[in-house]
């Protein structure tokens, strides 16, 4: 593993536009903190409205030529970035751990996951095709075509510092798009390392900007308003998910939306209860819990229940707890005391009316922001956190009797972003993953992500699907051409 103080030292801590590092025009910083510590790891540039009105600018000058540049072209450069990612993959995996504060295993299939999303647009960056017909009425042909639809603006979360980011940048420049990244304060150092490749990789000047910031609506609320952006794409909580179309709405500006979810974990009576737990630690504990597709909410037939449970916790009490860059880590650190404290008021609400605790409920001792894993169970219906998205190492169970009962539980809620069923009858597996109100559901597995499916929500969990074939037309506007 490369010593942390020279990559650190090596990293590029200025705004990235126009394809170059240059500093904040009001000449402000903003520190980077290291999760696992509290210790600040490295001062960045804090982007001001006149660096956003820069970017846009070169972005809006650059967009004709990059939407113009043939699509093998711009295919070639992404395939290329997604090599140098994986040049630098401990570069970057290490860079995650500081930064963000998952385990260094998790950081490396961070690497790979987000770089796959790379090399999979730069696939599609040559399949983007329209259609030809004459008209039913015999009256004329219909031409039908796809262009880029122009400056775009993503907005990005800070728990997966690089994959968020390459799931929006990459379908972006494979349509001719152009993009301006507004990556997370907390983890803005993926997203500049990124920056640099790009450059690397041969992608010119203008063509894409990260403008990190400590004052993010300063930012962004003059992009909304200025008529050169075309889109706003952007993943995060549902309650800023609904702040940015409201704003975007004044322009109608289009937008594409991955909010905030509360997965519903589903294990029937006929499941595999030793596969149902090991599915459960991985929908539940990836990423420390700090993911939008956690399972929440685990409903366990009453006839299993029990088994379950002492199955899941001695799973969760053997875990490691500790800094992500330490061999064998298992679970790092939540990403500030903030997230940390509303972890642990979701557990003291659910305890304070009835919920048990089998294990873990307690902010660890010591430095940095850690929570032990814990697991709920006797949680009543109306506990916070059978309601709110948790993002932390916490496991809800609770009970339920038959298919309509548990369907009913999964469906109680505003969010619909994934959910995880465990059954050993393909019918009812069929019956229960069509009668879910949620964009994505995983039949019999924990992890469900996967660059060559959509991903995406229904009701209050977004709008759009990244990812997947259907990934690259959230990038392009369809124009149809009445020919005679």
């Amino acid at each position: 593993m490369r010593d942390i103080d020279a990559l650190l030292a090596s990293l590029p801590t200025e705004l990235w536009i126009g394809g170059e590092q240059v500093p904040a025009s009001e000449g402000r910083t903003f520190p980077v903190h290291n999760p696992a510590t509290g210790d600040v790891l490295i001062e960045v540039a804090d982007a001001s409205a006149a660096d956003g009105a820069t970017a846009l600018a070169a972005a809006a000058d650059s967009q004709r030529t990059w939407a113009a540049t043939p699509a093998r072209e711009r295919a070639e450069i992404l395939r290329r970035a997604w090599e140098l990612v994986n040049v630098c993959r401990d570069d970057f995996a290490l860079l995650m751990t500081l930064e963000m504060g998952k385990p260094l295993a998790e950081s490396y299939a961070e690497v790979t996951y987000g770089g796959e999303f790379l090399r999979w647009f730069s696939e599609e960056a040559v399949r983007v095709n329209g259609r030809y017909t004459r008209s039913p009425s015999g009256n004329g042909r219909i031409l039908v075509s796809k262009q880029p639809v122009g400056p775009t603006l993503a907005i990005t979360p800070w728990n997966f510092p690089l994959a968020m980011g390459t799931r929006k940048i990459a379908p972006a420049l494979a349509a001719g798009c152009t993009m301006l990244v507004k990556p997370a304060a907390e983890t803005p150092l993926t997203m500049l390392l990124l920056g640099q490749i790009f450059k690397e990789a041969g992608l010119p000047g203008g063509v894409l900007a990260v403008l990190p910031t400590s004052q993010p609506a300063a930012l962004t609320e003059p992009l909304f308003a200025d008529r050169r952006l075309r889109k706003v794409t952007f993943t995060g909580s549902t309650g800023v998910g609904k702040t940015l179309l409201t704003q975007a709405a004044t322009r109608v500006l289009q937008s594409s939306m991955e909010l905030g979810g509360n997965a519903p974990f589903v294990v029937f009576d006929d499941a595999d209860l030793d596969a149902a737990v090991e599915g459960a630690m991985a929908a539940k504990m990836r990423n420390t819990g700090e993911a939008c597709t956690a399972a929440n909410r685990i409903y366990v037939d009453n006839s299993v229940l029990d088994e379950f449970t002492e199955k899941l916790t001695t799973r969760m009490q053997a875990l490691k707890v500790g800094p992500g860059h330490l061999d064998g880590t298992q679970v790092g650190p939540l990403i500030t005391e903030k997230q940390r404290t509303s972890v642990d008021d979701l557990v003291r609400d659910a305890t304070a009316k009835g919920a048990f605790i089998m294990t873990g409920g307690a902010k660890q001792v010591g430095e940095g922001y850690f929570y032990e894993p814990t697991v709920l169970t006797n949680v009543p219906a109306d506990a916070r956190i059978l309601r709110e998205e948790v993002f932390g190492p916490v496991a809800a169970i609770r009970g339920f009797d038959g298919e309509d009962d548990a369907v009913a539980a999964a469906n109680n809620t505003e969010f619909g972003l994934a959910a995880y069923i465990y059954t050993s009858d393909l019918g009812r597996a069929l019956r229960v993953s069509e009668a879910l109100e949620c964009g994505m559901v995983g039949v019999n597995r924990g992890i469900i992500s996967d660059v060559a499916a959509p991903f995406g929500g229904v009701k209050e969990s977004g709008i759009g699907r990244e990812s997947g074939s259907e990934g690259i037309e959230e990038y392009l506007e369809v124009k149809y051409t009445a020919l005679p």
